[in-house]
């Protein structure tokens, strides 16, 4: 239909037929099957003849006016395509929380790579704060943080929601009762994450919520290395279900139960970035690329990694 619309866009710029067809060095045949084509999939009249004068219908002047729009938005297209080729730029820096390096940026960097191997990405990690400084001092090219960022001189784009789950050892004790509750976590041995990070905040928040008190054995910075040491302490942790892989689970042969309370704990991750117009072209694409693939899947990081 663009081409149609292209088409249909010169006739009413023209006013004529003629003028038209001369333009697009289409016979008047031939410009007519298009008009035709373009009304029959339209299921409408374009224009009305008065005489030998063509005159716009009201459907003929609202898809005059999406046909420009469409023209212009492909002209942008093109200039950014054209601007991306000519600086050649194939590299980007990422500034992510630590809990987002570990969670969701693997799987975004494997992914933007797989499309685009010769694309380098560099990483520049810290606390949701200090990134948000870095993306706005333009030392990081965009951020990605597990919340959202109310901030005048920068864009936040919302990617996915998550909330943390319960993951213990296989056959741990707790289990004996059947399915844990919230309250189960009040005394239960657990390794946590380090202090600082939202991670963190929003896990004591849960527990000051809940009134409840568990025995922290450890407090780790590593999601990996918690995961390795909960059969070793025949403890349980919260993680972030983005983390979580199938096959993370079976090589440590544990479990994840559902508790309702923790999908409460809903965290938005978002990407940040400068005013687009501060940004290179190849910088506004990634930007698309990436907040287009979330929209597109509609679900948790968890659910859909990108790939």
């Amino acid at each position: 239909m663009l081409e149609e619309l292209h088409v249909f866009a010169i006739v009413v710029e023209q006013s004529s037929m003629n003028k038209a067809s001369a333009i697009l060095n289409l016979s008047q045949p031939a410009l007519s099957r298009k008009i035709a084509k373009l009304e029959q999939e339209l299921g409408a009249l374009l224009f009305r003849r008065i005489g030998k004068r063509l005159e716009l219908t009201r459907i003929g002047q609202l898809t005059y006016e999406y046909a420009v729009e469409s023209r212009q938005q492909h002209l942008r297209y093109l200039k950014m395509v054209a601007d991306y080729k000519s600086v050649g730029r194939s590299s980007f820096t990422i500034g992510a929380s630590l809990t987002t390096l570990q969670t969701t940026l693997p799987d975004l960097i494997q992914a933007l790579t797989k499309r685009s191997p010769e694309l380098d990405i560099k990483a520049i990690t810290g606390k949701t704060h200090e990134i948000v400084t870095l993306v706005r001092d333009h030392k990081a090219d965009l951020g990605i943080v597990a919340s959202r960022i109310d901030d005048p001189s920068l864009h936040c784009i919302p990617l996915f929601d998550d909330h943390l789950v319960l993951v213990l050892p296989r056959n741990h004790f707790v289990m004996d009762k059947g399915l844990p509750v919230i309250g189960d976590l009040d005394g239960m041995p657990m390794i946590l994450f380090s202090k600082g990070t939202w991670y963190r905040i929003l896990t004591d928040e849960l527990f000051d919520k809940y009134q409840l008190s568990p025995d922290v054995r450890m407090e780790i910075d590593s999601f990996e290395a918690i995961l390795r040491l909960l059969h070793t302490c025949r403890a349980g942790t919260l993680l972030p279900k983005s983390y979580l892989r199938p096959e993370m689970i079976a090589d440590n042969d544990l479990t994840v139960i559902p508790i309702r309370e923790l999908v409460d704990s809903k965290r938005t991750t978002s990407l940040i970035h400068a005013e687009a117009e501060s940004l290179s072209p190849a910088i506004r694409l990634w930007i698309d690329e990436i907040a287009t693939h979330y929209k597109r899947n509609g679900r948790s990081a968890a659910d859909a990694p990108l790939g």
